[in-house]
Formats: structure tokens, C-alpha cells, sequence
């Protein structure tokens, strides 16, 4: 019996549960695009090939198996800017893209470029497909990568003769998932465990920081430490909602730029990291953001992430949501006193919610809290909140609580913009049952605006809030406080609503705070791709705000 490498590609797939690609076609993929539909894929085909790894993204993120995306020579070109946000938020990506036949390859074969080259510098790992007997084990090589330790996008380059190759079946040899890929979590050293809670249990005011490396963390056993050792808890990346913002121990997004109570992290004696890399967020454990002589536990599963920017106290190697139930089974037999800073945490969050509010003011053009004030009362337990890097979004990042894991989302630490309309397309594919939110300024959308037409096509109801405040906000508020004039920083208003409804969506345009109700209610009920374009004005977010003190030397660095 002969077999194809495109089916050998299809059989491995199959084995890892794959059901759905992200993709934009093209002639190096046309083989395997074409037994993928024999054997029953589903295609999510988008305007842009970056927009599909943005799409992967949020599947990956949201079902903790990768998304596989699918592209040819100059499509891979397209889905670097991808590959490189998903490096930075670690999610798992099986990114493939065909390629000329192998005997030209290195002579200036058609479309020929280094992808994986290209692709080795912002993914866990870049690998060519030689001869189809190695495609089994490639493909397991890929999943396994991507999937253990900090989790991350992959790339295999398949050539085209590679996929049309047949060759004898039972000269192939194909693995199972549970044969190549580990299945039980690496537990941390039980005298480290033992010298960790130790430490906390010793501590005036500590105070955990959760994050990406968390994301196998079971949400019970993080509340249980937690409420055992009545320690404050603040999430950002993937560990967002592990513990919900409402809950009395949890102070919300872990970016003291953006959240006041996260700023307090400087006043902890010991800080417990879960996954947490102590990199520019942090000012990399250095003042203001930590205290000089804070003495750290860091939980970390890849051992080259242990003390990169300053030495930690305690470093315990192992999966993150394991290393908390032996930390949990630690801390129980201890009995801890109540934390001083929990009246002090809350109300310091309660006066940055009153502050933001008072933002909220109804002349036009509207404040963006005006928007996020009116959004508010609609947004569910269950609704998924994109927001993409604007001002717009971070006072929406500074107000809106998370509540439930893998339902609130921000650029992390790439800073990247353009992602958030596909990201949001991407969490419907992955999880329709759910309300996905994005929140996104007209600069930020412009980059993928005609993904509208990819949920048209697709029929994924996603929401797009737009703050049109005619300006690339973050640098234009830098520029005028810092230098005194904007530097092509301005945009002109656009009637993004009537491009929404001419790709086949709903369209919204809002000027006054009166009618911003009915029009979100509109926007949601209408069961449709959905674009609200609100008219706002420009606005320092805290993100922003915080940016111009520090630059400006107002902040204390020592």
C-alpha cells in the first residue's frame, strides 16, 4: 500500500485531535490543503496570513492544544509579525508552510526564502521536512515543543515533493501522542517547596505575582493557597481569571503601569512568582517596581528563565500547577496571620475604579471611560475581552475585571498592535458558545480591518468596540507632554461602521453618551460580525500616563 506525504501529514494530525486550520491558500500547499478537506479539516481562510496565526493564537491559548495554520512561500513571509506576538504570549502554534521541491532548493527555486530561518528567531523551534518517512516523527517533534515547558509557536516547512511523494506505508512508522509527548507534570524539589513556604510563612507582607508559566494551574487549588495562607494574589497573561478579580484576595491585572494595587507590589517582603519572568514589566525585579532587598521565590518550568535579571532566594523547577498543590500541601499544616495590606489593597483599587468613573464626562467627542462605563452592565461571567494595545483599551485593561480563566486578553510584553480584530475571530472559532469583546483603537484596527469579511464568511459574531480618537494615542500623548508637537501621529475620521456594513456586519456609529447603550445592546443582539465606531477624544490612559512620568525622570528609579 502506498501513501502520500500530504496524508502522512493528515494521519499525523488527525492523531493529535487536529479538526481546524487557519490558512490562506497557495500553490505550495494545494497537495495538502486538498487530502485535508478528504479527510473532513475545517478552514477558517482569512484575508492575511498574519491574521491566521492570530486566529491560531487565541485557539491555542483558549484550548491549550495548538492551532495549526497553513500557508505558502511569501504567505510564511506574512505570518512572522504572528509567530512573534505568539513567541511573546506563549501559545502553542503548529505553523506549516510548503515550499518548492527539494532538488532546487538553495538555487533560487520558486519563491524560495530561508523560512526556517525566518521562522527559527521567533518561534521554539524551525524544522524542514526532508523525505516524507520523517513526517511522523517531525510533526511529534513539533507538538512536543510546542507543548512543553513554557508553551510557544513551532514551524516545519513541508516542500512540495515532499507532500506529493508516495511512498510504501509499512516503510513508515507513526506515533502515538502518548508515545513521544510526557503526559505526567514535573513536580518541584520537595525541600525547595518545604524552604519556600518557610519563607512566605516568615514574611511581614508577601505577595504572589501569577502569570504565562501558570497556565496549567487548577483555578481550586490556586484559591485554596491562597485562602490557607490569606497571601494577595495578583494575574496577568494566561493565569488572568485563574482566581477572579472578585475574589478578597485577588487585586487584579499584575501591571502595577496599569493597576494602582499592583503598584504595591514594591512594598512586599517576599514575592512568590508563579511562571512570572522578572523581565522589563518589573523593571527586572529592580526598583520602583520591586523593593531592592525583596527576597523572591520564583516557580518556573524552563530552568534558563531561573534568576535571568537578579538572583532569586528560592527557585523551584517544575510544571507551575503542580508545584502549587505541593505548595498547598506545605502551607496547610502552618497556621498564617492576616495579611496587613488587605484593607490598604482594596482601597486603593476602590479609589482608581471612583477615579476612573470621574473620567467619564458626556460633552463630545465622549471619554473612553464613558464607553467602558456604558459596556459595562452588558459583559457576562462568559464574555471574552480582547484588549488591543490603545489607550482606548488600557482604561477599559484598568476597569474591567477577569473573572474566569481564558476570557481576558492584552498584547503582553511584544507591545504588538494589528491582532486584536483576528485574535477576537479566533476566540469564537474556539469557543462560539462565548461573547467575544474586542476593545481596539482606529489606528490598531486599520491593520486587519478586513478580517470583518473572514467572520462574515464564517458566521462569528464577534463584537468590535472602536475608540476613534483620531490618533495613534500612546505615542501621540508622548509626543506633545515629552517634545511639545505630534510626529505623524493623527489620523482623519473614518466611518469604520459603513466598511463594517459593506463587508456584510452590523455598523454602529456613536457621538453622544445617550445613545451608546442602545447601540451596544444593538451590536449584540443583531447576531452578526459586529463594528461600534465611537467617536472619542484623545485620552492618556494610566499606561500611557505612567510611560510620561518615567520618561519624563518624575518617577524614582533607586
Amino acid at each position: 500500500m502506498k501513501i502520500s506525504g500530504a496524508n502522512l501529514v493528515v494521519r499525523a494530525l488527525k492523531a493529535e485531535g487536529v479538526n481546524t486550520v487557519f490558512t490562506v491558500a497557495g500553490d505550495h500547499t494545494l497537495p495538502l490543503m486538498d487530502h485535508m478537506l478528504e479527510e473532513g479539516f475545517r478552514f477558517i481562510d482569512t484575508r492575511h496570513e498574519q491574521a491566521a496565526v492570530d486566529m491560531a493564537n487565541a485557539w491555542g491559548q483558549i484550548t491549550g492544544s495548538p492551532g495549526v495554520t497553513l500557508f505558502t512561500t511569501p504567505g510564511h513571509a506574512n505570518a512572522i509579525p504572528g509567530l512573534s506576538l505568539a513567541s511573546h504570549k506563549e501559545s502553542p502554534i503548529i505553523n506549516i508552510s510548503g515550499s518548492a521541491p527539494r532538488d532546487r532548493l538553495g538555487q533560487g527555486a520558486v519563491q524560495e526564502i530561508d523560512q526556517v530561518g525566518m521562522a527559527r528567531m521567533v518561534t521554539k523551534g524551525a524544522w524542514l521536512v526532508p523525505d516524507p518517512h520523517r513526517i511522523p516523527d517531525l510533526v511529534a517533534t513539533a507538538f512536543r515543543t510546542a507543548l512543553s515547558g513554557r508553551r510557544g509557536p513551532v514551524h516545519l516547512t513541508i516542500p512540495l515533493d515532499v507532500q506529493e511523494i508516495e511512498v510504501d506505508a509499512s516503510s513508515v512508522r507513526s506515533y502515538r501522542a502518548d508515545e513521544y509527548r510526557p503526559t505526567g507534570l514535573p513536580f518541584g524539589d520537595p525541600g525547595r517547596v518545604k524552604a519556600a513556604i518557610e519563607l512566605l510563612h516568615s514574611a511581614e507582607r508577601p505577595m504572589i505575582v501569577a502569570s504565562n508559566g501558570a497556565y496549567s494551574v487548577d483555578p481550586e487549588e490556586l484559591r485554596r493557597l491562597i485562602e490557607i495562607t490569606r497571601i494577595p494574589i495578583f494575574t496577568e497573561e494566561a493565569a488572568r481569571g485563574i482566581v477572579p478579580d472578585d475574589h478578597p484576595y485577588c487585586f487584579g491585572f499584575a501591571d502595577g503601569r496599569v493597576n494602582d494595587a499592583a503598584a504595591q507590589v514594591k512594598d512586599a517582603d517576599v514575592l512568590l512568582l508563579l511562571g512570572k519572568k522578572l523581565d522589563y514589566t518589573v523593571n527586572f525585579g529592580e526598583p520602583p517596581m520591586m523593593d531592592r532587598d525583596v527576597r523572591i521565590v520564583q516557580v518556573e518550568p524552563s530552568a534558563e528563565l531561573i534568576g535571568l535579571s537578579r538572583g532569586v532566594d528560592v527557585s523551584i523547577q517544575g510544571d507551575v500547577g503542580a508545584v502549587v498543590k505541593q505548595l498547598t500541601a506545605e502551607a496547610e499544616d502552618r497556621h498564617w496571620k492576616d495579611h496587613p495590606m488587605l484593607g490598604q489593597l482594596e482601597s486603593t483599587q476602590t479609589a482608581q475604579r471612583r477615579t476612573l468613573e470621574e473620567r467619564a464626562t458626556d460633552p463630545s467627542p465622549l471619554h473612553a471611560m464613558s464607553v467602558h462605563m456604558a459596556l459595562s452592565p452588558k459583559l457576562t461571567e462568559d464574555t471574552s475581552l480582547v484588549f488591543e494595545g490603545s489607550d482606548f483599551a488600557f482604561f477599559g485593561a484598568a476597569y474591567h475585571p477577569s473573572l474566569k480563566p481564558n476570557h481576558w486578553f492584552t498584547n503582553g510584553t511584544l507591545g504588538m498592535i494589528g491582532w486584536g480584530v483576528p485574535y477576537g475571530i479566533g476566540l469564537k472559532v474556539a469557543a462560539p458558545q462565548s461573547r467575544a469583546v474586542v476593545l481596539t483603537g482606529d489606528g490598531a484596527f486599520g491593520f486587519n480591518a478586513m478580517e470583518i469579511d473572514t467572520a462574515v464568511r464564517h458566521n462569528l459574531d464577534v463584537v468590535i468596540v472602536i475608540g476613534s480618537d483620531g490618533v495613534w494615542g500612546i505615542d501621540y500623548h508622548q509626543q506633545i507632554q515629552l517634545y511639545g508637537r505630534a510626529v505623524a501621529t493623527e489620523l482623519d475620521p473614518v466611518r469604520y461602521d459603513k466598511m463594517a456594513e459593506a463587508l456584510g456586519a452590523h455598523g454602529e456609529y456613536v457621538e453622544e453618551a445617550a445613545h451608546l447603550p442602545s447601540a451596544l445592546e444593538r451590536a449584540f443582539s443583531s447576531g452578526k460580525p459586529s463594528v461600534v465606531n465611537i467617536k472619542t477624544g484623545p485620552s492618556a490612559s494610566p499606561l500611557t500616563d505612567y510611560i510620561i512620568r518615567l520618561k519624563s525622570g518624575v518617577m524614582e528609579t533607586t
